[in-house]
């Protein structure tokens, strides 16, 4: 299949997988919440509170069942092949890698047409993203613009970073035209230099952001790889230099988030993975997508807590306190420096 096809089948699919009862749709609220200078979104989905709180069994989050009694004894792996049929939405060949993906649906779906590309052959999720994985990722985000649709995709990298899974997964929402709050910072930020990773200096936490040039629906996957990949690199280059300077940071791989949309690369470096709100004492888990803008509550309790307590200081609790000034400074960029000249 090709991205559009994909783009193409996923509002019948959806519908088919809802309606089968393969797929779980919760309805849920959106509280706008001015911070920042920018309108934040807190959605509260009250049903999420008897979402089940460990992996259901095979044949319920994409697999299909397994005749072999002792499947159920092995670790579960909710995007393993072979695929439930509703949530398989088709698949995805990256032709310079040779690498294979399926692209599924999200069987807890709050949004409608959530969707997930998962590598078909296992890859952990404390890996970085590759060239392949970039390059798929944004032929969707262009095939959804063609359609006249705005997704923009997230990785949850690492242990802090609210990954739900570890088989390699990369996730799409859609959202309104000017994109996920975060970007609405990102496209009124004035950059003195292009071609070069900046800093939301407004916001309280460490943060690593690229302006990408502007790719059309017709750029080859050899054009995406060379406008997608060395960004990234620096991005993660800065990621891994803020987390150097952060002398009580937890041991083992270093945890971030990635958000991709047509503009811009976000990378975030990672702390925890979780919030407690000192009001309630309620624990708030944040993944890519409170980074992004967009939180998620149980409650409309939560809510008031979290719009009390200041979406500012969760995000910046769960993240890494930037020293962005200091690595412009240094040398961190010199890969970048070479590949402009």
């Amino acid at each position: 299949m090709k991205a559009s096809d994909i783009i193409s089948a996923l509002p019948s699919q959806f519908e088919a997988a809802q309606s089968s009862g393969d797929l779980f749709f919760f309805p849920s609220e959106v509280s706008k919440h001015e911070e920042l200078g920018t309108e934040w979104e807190i959605r509260i989905c009250t049903a999420l509170q008897k979402k089940p709180a460990v992996s259901p069994p095979a044949g319920e989050a994409g697999i299909a069942p397994s005749d072999q009694a002792d499947e159920t004894a092995k670790k579960y792996d909710p995007f393993a092949p072979p695929y439930v049929s509703n949530l398989h939405v088709g698949d995805l060949r990256d032709e310079s890698s040779g690498t294979e993906y399926g692209v599924l649906l999200n069987k807890y779906s709050v949004v409608p047409h959530h969707f997930l590309l998962v590598t078909k052959e296992f890859m952990p999720q404390n890996s970085p993203l590759l060239p392949h994985d970039l390059v798929q990722t944004y032929l969707l985000l262009l095939a959804a613009r063609k359609a006249r649709k705005n997704y923009f995709a997230f990785y949850n990298c690492g242990s802090n970073s609210g990954a739900s899974q570890s088989h390699k997964h990369i996730q799409f929402i859609e959202v309104e035209d000017d994109g996920p709050p975060i970007e609405r910072l990102a496209k009124a930020a004035n950059l003195e230099v292009s071609g070069k990773p900046f800093s939301l200096s407004s916001v309280g936490y460490a943060n690593h952001v690229y302006r990408l040039p502007t790719l059309s629906n017709g750029a080859s996957p050899e054009q995406l790889e060379q406008a997608l990949f060395l960004p990234f690199l620096s991005l993660l280059d800065l990621v891994i230099s803020t987390v150097r300077h952060s002398p009580d940071y937890p041991s083992g791989t270093p945890s971030y988030n990635v958000i991709l949309t047509l503009e811009h690369m976000h990378l975030i470096p990672r702390r925890w993975e979780t919030y407690t709100l000192r009001e309630l004492g309620a624990t708030l888990s944040v993944n890519s997508l409170g980074f992004a803008g967009m939180l998620m509550v149980k409650s409309d309790t939560e809510r008031q807590a979290l719009e009390q307590e200041k979406i500012e200081t969760v995000l910046r609790g769960v993240g890494v306190e930037s020293v962005h000034e200091l690595q412009v400074a240094g040398t961190s960029m010199e890969a970048m420096d070479e590949t402009s000249a």
